[in-house]
């Protein structure tokens, strides 16, 4: 029988669907999130680890509010960072494979053709720096992956999908949608399934994985509203119309053909993923 594997952040959408993809595969999934364990919390951390001994840890918990990072840089460096050096020690003492799961925001979002694994990384926020930091303490680990993704949504979180649908769903008929950031919407069940496939191969180092194409936020939009039959009109406008604390990557697409080498396979369009999830999501 195959050894299970560990879940952190299992209460997220990536968590959620990671679980999900682990179970259906016929391995046993551990979640755990910050209730049943604190992962800043090192002592803690060994000691579970120690005891369940499972064969990879897939560590999907982190502090995501981008802007809150800015202000609040020590509690994000102790979630996005710390906590990865305390899962990568625990796993070097029980031989689990450490997979971290990281962003498109470790570069600095000025590119014009799609981020590749070596590229330099240069964050322009605190999110950024914090998750750059994870990943040098992820690769502390013997055994590691790290899986660098984007534009993330899925089942049970909130995101910018939900959030323009409810906004179709309450009546609006005028939207206003961001055109000048460029990135690769991202389904987290295709994630899973193909975090799942490279630690089934044994990938190791770092690898990119989000839906393939790529479209700016207005793009994504006016698809959502397509695809929910809405008769709504979408304005195109520029960053500077939604100030915030935190810069946001203007080019964020990343190169995915490593992961396609590893697994034989590319990840599905972001428009094919975008249909599944709503059906899902909206039963339609």
């Amino acid at each position: 029988m195959k050894r299970p594997i560990l879940v952190t952040g299992s209460y997220g959408q990536l968590g959620r669907a990671v679980i999900a993809e682990i179970e259906r595969r016929g391995i046993t999934a551990l979640g755990r999130d910050l209730d049943t364990l604190d992962i800043t919390d090192r002592r803690a951390v060994s000691e579970w680890i120690g005891a369940n001994r499972p064969s990879a840890v897939v560590n999907c918990a982190a502090f995501t509010a981008v802007d809150a990072c800015e202000s609040r840089e020590d509690e994000a460096l102790a979630a996005n960072a710390t906590a990865v050096g305390n899962l990568s020690r625990a796993c070097n003492r029980s031989g689990a494979c450490l997979v971290q799961i990281s962003t498109d925001y470790v570069f600095d979002g000025t590119g014009s053709r799609p981020y590749r694994e070596d590229d330099p990384v240069a964050p322009a926020s605190a999110y950024g720096r914090t998750k750059l930091r994870g990943e040098e303490l992820a690769g502390d680990a013997t055994r590691h992956l790290i899986v660098r993704t984007a534009w993330l949504y899925g089942l049970g979180g909130r995101h910018f999908v939900g959030a323009i649908r409810d906004q179709i769903e309450s009546g609006r008929t005028n939207l206003r949608v961001v055109a000048d950031q460029v990135g690769s919407p991202t389904f987290c069940d295709d994630l899973a399934a193909a975090t799942l496939d490279l630690l089934g191969v044994e990938a190791a180092g770092i690898v990119h994985a989000v839906n393939t194409g790529a479209t700016s936020w207005h793009g994504f939009a006016t698809e959502i509203a397509r695809l929910r039959g809405a008769a709504v009109e979408i304005a195109p406008v520029t960053t500077d119309a939604f100030p915030r604390p935190a810069p946001r990557p203007a080019y964020s697409v990343l190169d995915t053909s490593r992961l396609e080498g590893l697994i034989g396979r590319p990840m599905p369009p972001w428009q094919d993923a975008l249909a599944r999830y709503l059906e899902v999501a909206c039963g339609s």
